[in-house]
């Protein structure tokens, strides 16, 4: 889970050194699309396949799966850090295996969860899975510090990193792991797998290139492709939902002793309110931790560093430094939190963690751009805590609710809401900030870049640019004012003052940040909202879970105890086989 989550961000902050290792500029106007497929398309191919894999693994096996994930991401992951290529067929080569390995990501993440349900009794479920979780949620942030560091090596060594965990994993995993759960075995729904599969695939690409300017807007949003994009998504995602509530050919298999079609995902576990109240929850979460994590990403490495005297090309790497705080919140609280659930209930503590996020996020938004570090540290502890809190005993509720085989399925369903947030978050705060820069941005930028000896023509130019482009600069490391000059020749006609007015630390970050602050209080508030109204669906999740029986659907079964520690209260765990 480290390794597949880490790869996820590892990407991001080694932008910069990935694509001048292959000889292209991942900021001009044609290359902005490979940029945002290198960070998107993992994210993309994850949140799709997960409820997939995770179905394969109930029908065929979860450790047979699993396995096999773990040999596609390591020949991946190899492929990567082979890149025979440059410009732009380098790129098209990354942007192919890092979904080759995101598929094998898949695997791994849509059948852990329900391997460890599977193998820890119901009292130590809470540990496991906040463990398991707890390495999941850090391995995005240690991502990026990760690959602050690797790229200051090699271009390569990012890709390198993850080469000998993935064979030892393999290896370890084919000689260690054991199936612990039979399974159903049942014909493949290839209508529902390929209508969930393309519905969701065209939202999401439809959401990707929604970021990007089209014609004479900062952002793609009224791009008839992206418009198509969403609705016919949204349309195939409500066919999927029709296929699967009918019951096709279940009476003439019965009849004819034939194995009979399983649904890809059975819609009525929703009836199943820990199941429902949990995932809404893990949606909600996911899309306000990645509108987090992004903009602190260019709050830091745009903005607060600079003007403390980082140079621009150091910031990726101090970010990911300044970000720690996050990550050991993470690690306190995951582990903890689980072994509490399992002697007291998952919603107390996922509840009350959420409470702290949106704590954390108003905070956040109290702060002045250039805010004192202390403060900032410890609002990114508070943040990490309260989502430690959260995600173990959420995830031990919504997988203990549901009958054992179809943990598989659960836990992949689990995935596609959390991976969904999170490329939902990059769609919806990206638009948010972009759209903010785009009303004051360029009347700044102008004036400033005119005030400082720029021809009225050139500064005018450059600030007609997309507003994207600039904030992917601060993204990426890259000083936006020297990439918006640069390749125009208008530094070379001022002064060497000017010039070092220009290129240097603060001009930019005191230009942008009365907008981008504005921006921030949106993008705050919005995930704190968020926050709330997923800590009012933990609140509500109920004090009961389904045993290993029946579906709701099919009526209560005679032996639908519940199944602790998924719920609340110490008393339901009298009647446990184990105690």
């Amino acid at each position: 889970m480290l390794i597949a989550t880490m790869d996820a961000s590892i990407v991001i902050i080694s932008l910069p050194a990935i694509f001048r290792g292959i000889g292209l500029d991942p900021l001009a106007a044609g290359n902005i699309g490979y940029l945002l497929w290198m960070i998107l398309g993992y994210l993309l191919v994850s949140a799709v396949l997960v409820v997939v894999l995770g179905r394969l693994g109930d029908m065929f096996g979860r450790v047979r799966i699993y396995n096999l994930g773990f040999l596609i991401f390591a020949c991946a992951s190899v492929a990567l850090s082979l890149d025979p290529f440059r410009a732009g067929a380098g790129a098209l080569w990354l942007i192919l295996w890092r979904i080759v390995q995101a598929f094998g990501g898949s695997m791994l993440t849509a059948n852990s969860a329900a391997i460890l349900t599977d193998a820890f009794p119901a009292r130590q479920r809470g540990m496991a899975l906040g463990i398991n979780q707890m390495t999941a949620l850090a391995g995005q942030f240690l991502g990026l510090l990760a690959g602050g560091l690797l790229a200051a090596v090699d271009w390569r060594a990012v890709f390198w990193v993850s080469v000998p965990v993935s064979i030892t994993g393999t290896v370890w995993s084919y000689l260690s792991l054991r199936e612990t759960a039979s399974g159903r075995r049942g014909r493949v729904d290839w209508l529902g797998n390929l209508t969930f599969a393309c519905g969701a695939g065209i939202l999401l690409a439809g959401i990707t290139y929604g970021i990007q300017p089209y014609g004479g807007s900062a952002t793609g949003w009224g791009n008839p492709w992206v418009l198509t994009g969403l609705s016919g998504g949204v349309f195939l995602l409500l066919v999927f939902c029709l296929v699967e509530t009918r019951p096709r050919t279940l009476g003439f298999a019965r009849a004819a002793g034939t194995r009979a079609v399983e649904p890809m995902f059975r819609l009525s576990l929703f009836r199943v309110r820990a199941f429902a109240a949990g995932n809404l929850a893990v949606l909600l979460t996911a899309i306000a931790r990645g509108g987090l994590q992004f903009m602190l990403i260019i709050w830091l490495q745009g903005i607060w560093l600079p003007l403390r005297g980082y140079d621009f090309a150091d910031t990726p790497l101090w970010a990911g430094i300044f970000m720690l705080p996050l990550t050991l919140g993470f690690l306190i609280a995951g582990p903890v939190s689980g072994y509490l659930s399992d002697r007291f209930g998952a919603r107390l503590f996922a509840t009350a963690g959420l409470v702290l996020v949106a704590g954390s996020f108003l905070g956040l938004l109290a702060l002045p751009v250039n805010f004192d570090y202390a403060t900032f540290a410890a609002l990114l502890l508070l943040n990490g805590l309260g989502q430690g809190m959260f995600s173990a005993p959420n995830t031990s509720s919504i997988m203990g609710s549901v009958p054992a085989e179809y943990r598989g399925v659960a836990s992949g369903m689990r995935s596609t809401f959390q991976n969904s947030g999170t490329a939902l978050s990059i769609g919806v705060f990206f638009s948010l900030m972009v759209s903010g820069l785009a009303s004051s941005l360029p009347a700044a930028l102008s004036g400033g870049l005119q005030a400082h000896g720029v021809p009225a023509v050139s500064a005018e130019q450059a600030a007609s640019l997309p507003p994207v482009s600039t904030l992917f600069a601060t993204f990426l490391g890259n000083n936006p004012v020297g990439h918006l000059l640069g390749s125009s020749g208008v530094l070379d006609q001022l002064t060497a003052a000017q010039r070092a007015t220009l290129t240097g630390h603060t001009f930019f970050p005191q230009l942008v940040s009365g907008p981008f602050h504005h921006g921030l209080t949106v993008v705050f508030g919005v995930a704190a909202v968020m926050a709330l109204v997923a800590a009012l669906a933990s609140a509500l999740r109920g004090r009961h879970e389904p045993r290993d029986g029946r579906l709701p659907e099919h009526g209560p079964a005679a032996d639908s105890r519940p199944e602790r520690p998924a719920g609340d209260g110490p008393a339901a765990r009298a009647d446990h086989p184990l105690r």
